[in-house]
């Protein structure tokens, strides 16, 4: 546990939200020179020991400084944080005291002093924040430890501006530097401050992010939500964010095809051949590559021409005529491609609210991650680019897939990585023909994929397909299912204590199975 001697002239809410904020880290004193501070009462609500040394007429700063060490000596303590101390401390106090810190309303060196957030408005700067520093004798001028910025509006005045650094900033790098300092990562040695942790690599203990408003959204899933989209200009990968629309008078792209247009673009960048998936809720309701864009299409929508109304279809090549007209023969949402013939601008523009994007070359990727954002933070994580040859895969069964199965596993668990788990596909050659997507149950998923093959397919069967699953089978019952529905060979990870048993079952029906060693969930 880390002690907080911290002195403050007001309410000292940095030191309250520092005492939330941090499990390893308490309050153990307050002291304030203002015997009218709020803090006093704040302090006294959470049971924390006051000290109050208000500085006498002509007294001395070091005179003072002592008498205020006299009344925290009392207190054991690793760590002094100022919070509104408008007092400037000298040798007296620091000599004697352990590290102290404090935080100031700017982003120093700029607007030192008082009245910051007013200098940062008359100067006209477009971003502020504050800074943790190390207290010295000059007033802001110790080793900065940290910063955090903030953006100023148009609209902001001073206590507009003060609200948004306190709870935007302060909050944030107050805490942090706090921690560091308990993690034993913050050290000051020769008024040069050093911080290990805080170095660059995959996961920094930073983040900081800037997105400029690409457009407001008429609402967002549901209509009674706002919703935004904004938009990162420094990604050089194909995105639907900022991709020309090129139907006039269509609607803008809502909030859900937003977010199902960039599932559907993030699935046919996995293949070279070409390549069309129709997604549906962020789900594929089909996908599959051929020697044609128009035979490629027209596979991927007959694995569930049903589920594919309304959905977003897109093409990792140039849209032509021919895949044009398919397209439009039923009702699309969203059209994403790398270009369009002018034949195909033809078909396509003909319909009115058909919303038809050109998302420029699909080559390579630029973002190497991906974020999720949580109600008071966000989780990030590697994009899942695995791609598995031949040579990655184990067999475990008696009977051994053929080449062309192989090729068909393959293609199955490319896909299978974008679909929800628990995720079931079913596959022949590279299309798919039937996915059970979503499911909590693994055997349910199996039973989905193929009541959509059976039942919603056109020109295909789950006899004698593939089957990909997304994680292992925990229990036979679904290699049973599999063999029911006429599956003939399975690709998934294995790692279930149950494997033997699950390998017996495809034995059991002369099911050729291998395993990939990985999974591919998926649960956003």
């Amino acid at each position: 546990m880390t002690t907080i001697a911290g002195l403050a002239g007001n309410r000292g809410r940095n030191l309250r939200n520092i005492a939330d904020t941090l499990d390893d880290v308490e309050l153990g004193v307050v002291l304030t020179n203002r015997a009218d501070a709020p803090i006093l009462d704040a302090a006294a609500d959470r049971g924390i020991p006051t000290e109050v040394v208000e500085r006498d007429d002509g007294e001395s700063r070091e005179s003072h400084e002592e008498r205020v060490l006299d009344a925290l000596s009392d207190y054991d303590f690793d760590l002094v944080c100022l919070d509104g101390y408008m007092r400037v401390l000298t040798d007296t106090f620091l000599d004697a005291a352990p590290l102290t810190l404090n935080v100031h309303p700017s982003l120093l060196p700029a607007f030192d002093g008082m009245n910051a957030h007013q200098q940062v408005l008359d100067a006209g700067v477009r971003v502020t924040g504050c800074t943790v520093h190390v207290v010295t004798e000059e007033v802001d001028g110790g080793p900065i430890v940290t910063q955090e910025p903030v953006p100023v509006f148009d609209d902001d005045d001073a206590h507009a501006l003060k609200e948004r650094v306190l709870h935007e900033a302060e909050f944030e790098a107050y805490p942090r530097a706090v921690q560091w300092f308990h993690d034993g990562d913050l050290t000051v040695e020769n008024g040069e401050v050093s911080i290990p942790a805080d170095a660059d690599g995959d996961f920094p203990v930073r983040r900081l992010a800037s997105d400029d408003r690409y457009s407001e959204l008429r609402y967002g899933e549901n209509p009674h939500q706002d919703a935004a989209v904004y938009r990162d200009r420094t990604t050089s990968e194909a995105s639907v964010v900022g991709a020309p629309q090129l139907n006039e008078g269509a609607k803008a792209l809502s909030y859900n095809n937003y977010n199902d247009a960039d599932g559907a673009l993030d699935l046919i960048k996995e293949f070279e051949e070409p390549a069309a998936a129709v997604i549906k809720h962020t789900n594929p309701a089909g996908c599959a590559t051929a020697d044609t864009l128009s035979d490629a299409y027209a596979d991927a929508l007959s694995t569930d021409p049903m589920s594919a109304f309304g959905g977003i279809v897109a093409l990792n090549r140039e849209c032509d005529a021919d895949t044009a007209e398919q397209i439009v023969d039923s009702f699309k949402e969203v059209v994403v491609a790398p270009g369009y013939t002018d034949g195909a601008l033809d078909v396509l523009t003909g319909k009115k609210n058909l919303r038809v994007l050109d998302v420029g070359s699909l080559d390579g990727y630029s973002e190497r991650f991906t974020e999720k954002p949580l109600t008071g933070g966000r989780l990030v994580q590697e994009r899942d680019r695995q791609s598995l040859t031949a040579d990655d895969l184990d067999i475990v069964t008696d009977r051994e897939p053929t080449d062309d199965q192989i090729e068909s596993m393959l293609f199955a668990w490319q896909t299978i990585k974008h679909v929800k788990s628990n995720a079931i596909l079913f596959a022949q050659g590279t299309e798919t023909v039937g996915i059970g997507m979503g499911q909590v149950s693994r055997v349910d998923a199996v039973r989905l994929a193929a009541m959509k093959a059976d039942e919603h397919a056109e020109g295909k069967s789950a006899d004698g397909a593939v089957m990909a699953s997304d994680a292992f089978f925990p229990f036979p019952d679904g290699i049973e299912e599999a063999a029911d529905a006429g599956i003939e060979a399975v690709i998934q990870p294995g790692g279930s204590v149950n494997d033997d048993d699950v390998i017996e079952a495809a034995d059991d029906h002369d099911i050729a199975m291998v395993f990939t060693g990985n999974r591919v969930f998926r649960h956003d």
